[in-house]
């Protein structure tokens, strides 16, 4: 299990006051679980991504996957960010190897095991093809297999779909949960966009406007497996819009921050308390 115990994240500015991304964050992700964070833009949520893949360190508070204090990156977290992260002097082949590489697994199981998830990313024929030979979604395939190919305890996502077109998106969500149905790895996903949140989810935690703080968490009771008629369903319609009026709350909380403080010194007067 994931826990993330009252962390808070400040960051120092010489001569500014510090800026507070996270303040007292707590949430669990369970063994297998899918879980999802949404929030307002600069509410903190890749902050608190990186600092389960041990990228960003915590101010007060404790991140721990089983009994590990997170202290840096490990093989057992596995990472899928927005941008295309790929090694473009690498084939697809390579990229997926690359991890198991550096641990130094045998070639020939290596190459059994990229070959594997290749195919269950539905990229087999291309696997001597560059990055800049695929479009992005190839390229956010191919991400996901090499998270997967070291076999990760849970498998963080940074808005991995975000640059992609709607109907590629919707494709790579179904990929996505075809793996999960299948592996049921643990999953903790980032992203702004509430109905991928909702189609995704087991949980969906809406966190607050900077200082980001969990506001909700909401379990998903929606049937699996899921398929694009979900979007229309009453439970999901339903869902969409507690969350969309939980988040409305925050943009507007943010926003009425934002006018205060611009060109003004301290914090809007309902910030005080």
């Amino acid at each position: 299990m994931l826990a993330i115990d009252r962390v808070t994240v400040r960051f120092e500015r010489k001569g500014k006051p510090p800026v507070v991304a996270l303040d007292r964050v707590s949430l669990t992700v369970d063994d297998n679980q899918f879980s999802v964070i949404v929030g307002p833009s600069g509410c903190g949520k890749s902050t608190l991504l990186r600092l389960v893949a041990g990228l960003q360190t915590e101010t007060e508070g404790r991140v721990t996957l089983g009994e590990e204090h997170i202290r840096g990156p490990s093989a057992d977290r596995g990472m899928v960010f927005q941008s295309y992260t790929l090694f473009p002097w690498l084939t697809v082949q390579r990229n997926v190897e690359f991890g198991l590489n550096l641990k130094g697994v045998a070639r020939s199981e290596r190459e059994r095991t990229a070959t594997d998830l290749i195919e269950e990313v539905g990229l087999t024929g291309f696997e001597d093809a560059y990055p800049e030979q695929l479009s992005g979604g190839m390229r956010q395939r191919v991400a996901l297999a090499r998270a997967l190919a070291n076999d990760p305890k849970i498998l963080l996502m940074d808005e991995p779909f975000g640059a992609l077109d709607s109907q590629t998106r919707q494709l790579m969500q179904e990929l996505l949960l075809d793996i999960w149905e299948r592996d049921h790895k643990t999953v903790l996903f980032i992203t702004h966009d509430i109905d991928e949140a909702i189609f995704l989810a087991d949980i969906v935690h809406v966190m607050t406007a900077r200082p980001g703080r969990i506001k909700r968490s909401l379990p998903i009771d929606i049937p699996r497996p899921r398929s694009i008629e979900t979007l229309t369903s009453e439970e999901f319609t339903r869902y969409k819009r507690e969350i969309l009026a939980l988040m409305y709350d925050e943009a507007v909380r943010a926003d009425r921050h934002r006018v205060w403080t611009d060109g003004a010194v301290g914090e809007s007067p309902e910030n005080r308390s």
